[in-house]
């Protein structure tokens, strides 16, 4: 599971990494990707009800906070990160979510880099 203080609650969070920030899609996520401080980076998941009943968002979420325990050490300080699922989610399988949510970012850090020029 996700330690609590690397997830994101506050909707002002929620909205400057999906207002400001970058962003890559995939056909079961989208993730949204901003740098706003220094602090540790902040997570946070957004399951709609068109990603099916209340069981399967739950089940949704709990995957991916899973996936993400494990990349958390690749984003940089200040990080706000938004993990959006997609209706095709709910009956994605565990490693097939997991290589999506790869993808989108590596995808996201690769533009940083290139932006700053290597520098994080």
């Amino acid at each position: 599971m996700l330690s609590r203080q690397s997830r994101m609650r506050r909707g002002e969070e929620f909205e400057a990494a999906v207002r400001r920030g970058k962003r890559a899609g995939r056909p079961t996520l989208v993730v949204h990707f901003t740098i706003s401080g220094e602090e540790p980076p902040l997570v946070g998941f957004v399951v709609s009800k068109a990603v099916g009943s209340a069981v399967t968002r739950n089940k949704v979420k709990r995957r991916l906070r899973h996936l993400m325990r494990d990349r958390l050490e690749r984003l940089p300080r200040g990080s706000l990160l938004v993990v959006r699922a997609n209706p095709p989610a709910a009956s994605a399988r565990f490693e097939h979510l997991a290589a999506e949510l790869d993808l989108a970012l590596d995808r996201l850090l690769r533009r940083r880099e290139s932006s700053t020029g290597g520098h994080r």
